[in-house]
């Protein structure tokens, strides 16, 4: 009875936002459609300053709950500009919330309104907002060789014709990243290496032709670009492993304490048109995202931290240049091998060099002197770290 009630309690943390925002979809539609057809005579400039109104109403609402509600505290690096500008918004995909961060930050410079989305074709069957979407100055595109450049070139070309302020959103990637489809990730990282590009282990292998395709149809509509790079806590397991990115309910559920953000503004004049050269600064953006995502290794880095604070220690009360050095050299090398696991996990061999030395080395210190400071602390440390290590190889 109370596991039943608290499954209840726990579900209707999705549904009771779900069923608003539902709810209310159908006479957005029908207001929409009257403004469709009334505007229907008049020019496209006036369709689409109510349009953008009317969204950037029904998505107030949306990110109410998204954020307010949840509670999910959002962390930014870098600096949103104040005015509105028509940009392109590239970002990494991990998961349907994705959608609702691009939303997040638009509000933030009361653009709201004008966000408009690169999808896959798939989704303009999605019911009430699939068609919605290309009405609203979206795009919908096909994978590969069913690609129509044609079509999207036409598309995005009447939008700036009219003068349609364009908040453009496009997920290079082209599919999620989820840590548990080992298969796409492996055909990415094929692919990159195909193309004689870096591999990327935490991002797949961007795509550039819509990208490259929406920056050259609108290159005089233009302010920027803006590279953002969403990382959500919670996705990483005791063993370090990356897990998925939580879904639009997940969120919902305040299953993710914190978004982190990494925003960076792109002027136009620094972005290559040339598509070669294009392709390889995109590529570059998402090794910059590859390890903006990566799960940092806090407790290494922690642990290189205390090395190094130790010899400084040694130096300060006892003058010894060798405690200063050997703090420096070992702790200068925890620190690589903690950058390592950050990157993968199994890559622990630095680290466990570096803490099953100085756990031999001060473990025979401990045994002679006797003394806990600094021989005893370190030698314990440096054995807790040594089995933490031994664990991330195992697990």
């Amino acid at each position: 009875m109370l596991l039943s009630l608290v499954v209840h309690t726990y579900s209707l943390r999705y549904w009771f936002p779900a069923t608003i925002m539902l709810g209310s979809a159908p006479a957005y539609l029908l207001s929409w459609g009257a403004w469709r057809l009334l505007s229907s005579v008049l020019p496209a400039r006036m369709y689409h300053k109510l349009d953008d109104r009317l969204y950037s109403v029904y998505q107030s609402m949306v990110l109410f709950f998204f954020e307010n509600y949840t509670g999910v505290e959002i962390i930014i690096y870098g600096d949103i500009p104040k005015n509105k500008e028509n940009v392109i918004y590239l970002s990494n995909h991990q998961c349907t919330a994705d959608w609702i961060i691009a939303d997040m930050l638009a509000i933030r410079q009361s653009a709201l309104g004008h966000v408009r989305y690169v999808l896959k074709d798939g989704l303009k069957w999605l019911p009430l907002y699939g068609w919605y979407f290309s009405q609203h100055g979206g795009a919908y595109v096909k994978r590969s060789a069913r690609f129509s450049e044609i079509a999207m070139k036409k598309k995005l070309y009447t939008q700036t014709q009219s003068g349609t302020p364009m908040y453009l959103v496009i997920f290079p990637e082209g599919t999620r990243y989820n840590p548990e489809l080992k298969s796409v990730i492996a055909d990415s990282q094929a692919f990159a290496t195909k193309e004689g590009l870096a591999v990327l282990k935490h991002t797949l292998t961007p795509r550039m032709k819509a990208s490259h395709i929406a920056l050259e149809a609108m290159k005089d509509h233009l302010h920027a670009v803006y590279d953002v790079t969403v990382a959500y806590e919670s996705t990483l397991t005791v063993s370090r492993q990356r897990k998925p990115a939580p879904s639009m309910p997940e969120f919902l559920c305040k299953e993710c304490p914190r978004v982190h953000i990494h925003f960076d503004r792109v002027d136009m004049k620094e972005i290559p048109p040339e598509p070669l050269f294009f392709r390889r600064w995109l590529h570059e953006r998402f090794e910059i995202k590859d390890r903006f995502v990566m799960a940092v290794d806090w407790i290494g880095f922690g642990y290189a931290a205390a090395i190094a604070f130790g010899g400084f220690m040694g130096y300060k009360r006892k003058g010894s240049v060798m405690s200063l050095m050997a703090g420096l050299v070992f702790g200068c090398l925890s620190a690589y091998g903690a950058y390592s696991v950050s990157y993968d996990p199994k890559d622990i061999k630095i680290s466990l060099l570096s803490s099953g030395v100085l756990s031999l080395v001060m473990g025979m210190r401990y045994k002679k002197s006797g003394k806990l400071l600094p021989a005893g602390i370190m030698a314990g440390l440096s054995l807790l770290m040594v089995f933490r290590l031994l664990l991330l190889l195992v697990g």
